[in-house]
């Protein structure tokens, strides 16, 4: 049966679309499911990992109901990439198998993507006949650069898990994405989560600005206020604590 998982490990959620047959094939059903599960994983978690059931990441949209889409019924299959792209805790992407147009997008909305060795990038649409959709053109070209994102948008190029590393579609190349992944995921696991939070919120102001100085102005509130609290007192304590054992 075709659902999407969710798991804690601590404060680790994992989520899996399960439904290796179609290769995790996003339906406008998983889909949604993917945004609750997101939903629900922000709730309990500091970090979140997506992957697919192998043999696959995500083999894109369902065809079949791509073929029958008009506005809505588009914007229904973003949201589950979409609730990725635009979660509030810093998200990592197991990239396990192919990901495919719209699982293409599910890898990009990710803050973090580490490939494993069957991990194949492949925007598709073209090859399709069908113009790219829910950001996939802003986030590629965010992530890689225009040359980059031109010759796999228009000229049907594939990155593999190397070459994804190399032109910084992935952060590392891994044997299990996943175990990877969940390592990463322990530094945000084990912090304070408002502070999780906020640096990630921070980080997205800053992407966007231009010059030097208005990144100072916007990070030094929330320092201020992150030095106020009793969970930099504690940690600052132990930190003392162990330089004079020394």
């Amino acid at each position: 049966m075709a659902e999407v998982l969710l798991e804690f490990e601590e404060s680790v959620a994992v989520i899996t679309i399960n439904d290796p047959e179609r290769r995790n094939a996003l339906t406008i059903d998983l889909s949604q499911e993917l945004a609750d599960k997101v939903e629900e994983a922000q709730t309990q978690a500091n970090a979140l990992i997506v992957t697919g059931a192998p043999p696959a990441f995500c083999a894109g949209a369902d065809l079949t109901q791509l073929g029958n889409s008009k506005d809505e019924g588009l914007r229904n299959i973003y949201k589950g990439f979409l609730a990725v792209k635009n979660a509030e805790i810093p998200t990592i992407a197991a990239v396990n198998g192919a990901a495919v147009g719209a699982g293409l997008n599910l890898a990009l909305a990710a803050d973090v993507r580490v490939a494993g060795p069957r991990a194949r990038f492949d925007a598709r649409f073209l090859q399709l006949g069908i113009h790219p959709g829910g950001g996939m053109t802003w986030m590629l070209q965010k992530t890689t650069n225009a040359q980059v994102a031109t010759a796999m948008t228009l000229f049907g190029q594939i990155l593999d898990a190397d070459q994804a590393v190399a032109h910084g579609l992935a952060y590392a190349k891994a044997e299990d994405p996943l175990a990877v992944a969940k390592e990463l995921a322990k530094v945000a696991a084990e912090a304070p989560a408002a502070l999780v939070r906020t640096i990630k919120a921070t980080m997205r102001k800053t992407d966007a600005m231009q010059v030097h100085a208005d990144a100072v102005e916007a990070e030094l509130g929330p320092q201020v206020e992150s030095i106020d609290t009793p969970e930099f007192a504690a940690r600052l304590a132990a930190m003392k604590a162990r330089i004079s054992g020394r």
